[in-house]
């Protein structure tokens, strides 16, 4: 099993910058691929963006291409999102995940181990 913590969130005026970390402890060295996913009330849990641990081949959500940027230290076993250029449409509550197969996804069921989630608040 693979536990995931994330920390960081808060709240940012429109613009600012926030970032995340999630933090896995447990049968780290299962973990192929991670993710950061978000949920904003009354919507679906979207994807952010993932990260290949081993290779660190990087994607992203259109939305947030150009402002947000996924990252791992695989010595601290730590997945990062730093995000920039914040939009008020950006608040929600966002979820660290992770997967055990190094293969891109985008879809939730990619990944089998999730943070208890960070919320996130942009105000205009």
């Amino acid at each position: 099993q693979v536990q995931l913590v994330e920390s960081g969130g808060g709240l940012v005026q429109a613009g600012g910058s926030l970032r995340l970390s999630c933090a896995a402890s447990g049968r780290t060295f299962s973990i192929g691929n991670g993710g950061w996913f978000r949920q904003a009330p009354g919507k679906e849990r979207e994807f952010v963006a993932g990260i290949i641990w081993s290779g660190g081949n990087v994607y992203y959500a259109d939305s947030v291409k150009g402002r947000f940027t996924i990252s791992r230290d695989n010595v601290k076993k730590t997945q990062y999102l730093q995000m920039n250029s914040l939009k008020p449409e950006d608040t929600a509550v966002y979820y660290c995940a992770a997967g055990n197969v190094a293969v891109a996804g985008r879809a939730a069921d990619r990944y089998r181990y999730w943070g208890q989630g960070t919320q996130v608040t942009v105000s205009s």
